[in-house]
């Protein structure tokens, strides 16, 4: 091989990775005090140990790459740009799956977000409706703490119902707790089904038209969670309320 032929596999022998035949040839070379290779040899040795301890390295020619990747028995398809595409294409999928986990994860955020926004609107609405009621003129009020639960109700005859308690423990496990609208002289209407919260307060709005005219109260049994007619249990809260 001659002096030009075994420029880039001198690079290759300076870096330790010249291959079969290409290694023997050049020792061979050598062994004949070529002065001009022997100077590249020595160039390409100080050239390798000043770009192993500097940032960054030097670009090598695009041959001397292709020339390394065979040493090491990568394919050599597309050459450089070929190396660069399947780089490319293993970065991609690693991004790939990176980012479907934080797809994921902003998924399951928003997810979490939408329901807290959706809890909160409920609240909301539930908090202007109990608003409504206490402000409303013609609102009633009644109250209770004779037993364990204390609290108030507030009666509007075109608005509702709404009862506020405290000390008024979690239902166990398939009960809960249904307010009834109670007229004199009449029999118990039913104003909805209810759950108390684990501190043991209580909200709850019965919504519509009420007739206590004539006087009645409002009371709360320990029904079935599907609740009943008519009630089944003695009341643990009972407030009378007479309409003005």
């Amino acid at each position: 091989m001659t002096c030009d032929e075994l420029r880039d596999d001198l690079d290759l022998f300076a870096l330790g990775v010249a291959g079969e035949p290409e290694k023997n040839e050049i020792r061979e070379h050598l062994r004949r005090d070529c002065e001009v290779c022997m100077a590249r040899l020595k160039e390409a040795r100080r050239l390798d140990a000043l770009l192993g301890g500097s940032t960054p390295p030097a670009a090598p020619p695009p041959r001397l790459r292709r020339r390394i990747l065979a040493s090491v028995g990568a394919p050599q398809r597309g050459g450089y740009w070929g190396l660069i595409a399947t780089v490319a294409a293993a970065l991609c999928l690693v991004a790939a799956f990176y980012f479907s986990g934080r797809e994921r994860d902003v998924t399951g955020q928003l997810t979490h977000a939408r329901e807290q926004v959706r809890n909160q609107t409920i609240e909301l609405a539930r908090l202007q409706e109990a608003f409504s009621i206490v402000n409303a003129a013609g609102t009633t009020v009644g109250s209770f703490g004779e037993g364990k639960p204390k609290g108030k109700v507030f009666v509007n005859p075109s608005r509702g119902v709404l009862l506020i308690a405290n000390n008024l423990p979690p239902a166990p496990v398939g009960k809960r707790y249904e307010m009834w609208v109670i007229p004199k002289g009449g029999k118990p209407v039913r104003a909805g089904m209810f759950q108390s919260e684990s501190d043991g307060s209580a909200m709850h709005i019965q919504p519509g038209p009420v007739d206590l005219t004539a006087g009645g109260a409002v009371a709360v049994t320990l029904e079935n969670e599907a609740g009943v007619d008519q009630p089944t249990s003695t009341p643990l809260i009972v407030a009378p309320v007479a309409l003005q």
